[in-house]
């Protein structure tokens, strides 16, 4: 029998003998800058912790997204620090980590400035280089109340039994209280304190790379009726290196934003007489949605889709049976009273299609029927979160809805995963991942064991397509889980774009039903997929994929022809109306500017081609075929220019 003072643990798969009193660090080795936390049992822990007998440990590094978390929400505690050094009378908020950083929320008298923000960075690096060791310890709820009686906004997480450091929420009931000391590393004084359920990094040393990058004005808990506090915002990694990338992509994403490119090139705008998001198309944009839908529509004729339309606004009552109005009722426009009854302008359309499926009989040999639309739906979105194409108020859905029997289920989702994922390479996104969402513990309709066998069926799918699948506890809407693809762009930003969701729930509200081979009537399945998602976001994201230079089968112009003097505009109006029999979208710059500028003006707008002309051209026959890029080709026979004009368009090659 081991002694009392040797543990037993499992490191890496392999049993190892430790003794009393060793840290997960010292089992690790960790060095606190490669290997910043460990995992136990499956647990994210302290590298001070102590090893429990039969613990399953493993290393958390840096550069995982465990590690990255931990290093943030390490920085945040940081940054913190500071700002009450700095701001005595600052009180604390919650400082999580998020995506590609972290943040803090501070109740302060006045604004967060810039240069306040450079006065709090440049203490957070005199802390960091101090070496500040990061300390747990478990409080009662009597102590913690007592330590941090001059922080109101973390007395009411004691209150809630949170950690203080959730996302815009709190663990309510049964949470240890812990606090995390951050202490002076020669002489153990206590430096700062802070309510955490960690874990954190060992030291402030173990921070390698940070930057504050804005503030803002955040609600306490994320509710308007709660006071506002002052939000800073920062970035942090497990390199310098990597950083730099980062903040190299955040450039980059700069000047790809699609409201800047959209005002550019005379896509489309947000009149201030229309209201937060709602947007209008103009004619180039226009066009750009039209090639869109399409091309969308002539993919969906080939895969057996039927076409329906259905009206904007409806009786409260479908949405009633449905169960938005019980669930989505925050998300859907205000009512309308008309005639004794309440109109909702449509948040969804899947509650319409329904009828359509149950407007009369339906036989298994319809199915699977599968209904497409162009629906436009209305979310009102809080003004905070609106943000140009990518999160609007009014959205129109690729929205498609398929009845199927329970054995077809399994093989039209994947047929359907194939068909999303092809057409969304189609137009230029080549990079996916899977995300599954599934049931929220509080928020959903239906038997545990339908959303099991629906969970289980859209994981089954999902890994069929050997792409990355990666979990979203809770994060179905209430009638069943989902899959979204995650489609990354031209410099490497992650976009949800296809959703499709399975959905025995919907069908059973509304009563629907088919007659079977056996005469039978049974409940159809029903699967619900939007392919753009919307298009408006579609867009938005495909203008910062392609920068505004969309291939040519999706340039609002294509072809601009460039005369060299006033004399050669007959001619290049001439190839202009051969090239437009062959659907080729061209203009003719005859306006009295010099040829260099119409050429930068082409170049600015983005324009894939320009054919220019002269006496020797017109004399050949010929024109001087330019591309985007600057690459030029001279004398090139106006049959053959436009030949590889429309070869590029019907291949949708990028130039």
């Amino acid at each position: 029998m081991s002694p009392v003072s040797e543990l037993r643990i499992t490191l890496a798969g392999a049993e190892r003998v430790v003794a009393g009193g060793t840290t997960y660090g010292d089992a690790l080795g960790a060095d606190g800058r490669s290997v910043v936390a460990a995992r136990v049992n499956g647990e994210l822990r302290d590298l001070a912790a102590v090893v429990s007998d039969g613990d399953q440990v493993e290393p958390v590094e840096a550069a995982s997204a465990d590690g990255r978390a931990i290093v943030r929400h390490s920085t945040a505690h940081v940054m913190a620090q500071a700002v009450q050094e700095i701001f005595p009378d600052a009180r604390l908020g919650i400082g999580p980590p998020v995506e590609n950083g972290f943040y803090y929320d501070f109740d302060v008298k006045d604004p967060f400035t810039p240069d306040d923000l450079k006065r709090v960075e440049k203490r957070m690096r005199e802390i960091v280089k101090q070496g500040q060791l990061f300390s747990r310890r478990r409080v009662s709820d009597e102590e913690a109340r007592e330590e941090l009686a001059a922080e109101p906004y973390k007395l009411e997480l004691i209150g809630l039994k949170g950690g203080g450091d959730a996302e815009e929420s709190v663990e309510v009931g049964g949470a240890e209280l812990t606090i995390y000391d951050n202490l002076d590393p020669k002489t153990g004084e206590l430096c700062w304190k802070d309510l955490c359920r960690g874990p954190h990094v060992p030291s402030t040393r173990s921070i390698p790379a940070f930057k504050l990058m804005r503030t803002g004005g955040a609600y306490w808990r994320g509710s308007e009726k709660n006071p506002q506090l002052q939000r800073i915002y920062g970035t942090a990694w497990e390199s310098r290196e990597r950083q730099d990338e980062y903040l190299h992509m955040l450039e980059e994403a700069e000047k790809r934003d699609h409201r800047k490119l959209g005002a550019e090139l005379d896509l489309f705008s947000f009149p201030d007489e229309l209201g937060s998001g709602l947007p209008v198309f103009h004619p180039k944009g226009g066009v750009i949605r039209k090639v869109l839908e399409d091309y969308s529509r002539r993919r969906h004729e080939e895969a057996d889709y039927s076409f329906v339309n259905t009206p904007h606004i409806t009786k409260g009552h479908l949405y009633e049976i449905s169960g938005h109005l019980d669930w989505y009722a925050d998300g859907m426009f205000p009512p309308m009273e008309l005639e004794g009854a309440s109109y909702y302008l449509k948040p969804m359309n899947c509650p319409m299609h329904n009828l359509i499926f149950r407007s009369r009989g339906r036989s298994y040999r319809e199915l699977p029927l599968r209904l497409f639309e162009f629906g436009t739906v209305y979310r009102y979105e809080k003004s905070g979160v609106v943000h140009g194409l990518t999160r609007v108020r009014g959205l129109t859905q690729d929205d498609a809805h398929i009845y199927c029997t329970r054995d077809q289920m399994r093989d039209e989702l994947k047929s359907l995963l194939r068909f999303v994922l092809d057409l969304l390479r189609d137009y230029g996104l080549d990079d996916f991942y899977l995300e599954l969402s599934t049931k929220d513990p509080e928020k959903f309709v239906g038997s545990d064991e339908d959303w099991e066998e629906a969970t289980a069926t859209l994981r089954e799918v999902a890994e069929s397509e050997n792409l990355d699948l990666v979990l979203d506890p809770g994060g179905a809407a209430f009638y069943g889980p989902k899959i979204s693809v995650q489609a990354r762009d031209a410099i490497g930003r992650s976009w949800q774009m296809s959703t499709i969701q399975l959905d025995f729930n919907l069908p059973k509200l509304f009563e629907l039903e088919y007659q079977s081979s056996d005469g039978s009537r049974q409940q159809p399945i029903m699967i619900h997929r939007a392919l753009f998602g919307s298009i408006e976001r579609f867009f938005g994201v495909l203008v910062e994929h392609y920068a505004g230079a969309f291939p040519p089968w999706l340039a609002p112009v294509q072809v601009v022809g460039i005369p060299i003097g006033d004399a050669h505009v007959p001619y290049l109006q001439d190839v202009a109306k051969k090239a437009r029999e062959r659907g080729v979208r061209i203009e003719v710059d005859a306006s009295g500017d010099r040829m260099q500028k119409k050429i930068r003006n082409a170049q600015k707008s983005k324009v894939p081609f320009m054919l220019l002309a002269g006496d020797e051209d017109i004399a050949n026959g010929a024109v001087s075929f330019r591309f985007r890029n600057g690459e030029q080709k001279n004398g090139v026979p106006v049959a053959q220019a436009i030949d590889e004009i429309v070869d590029a368009i019907e291949r949708r090659v990028q130039v």
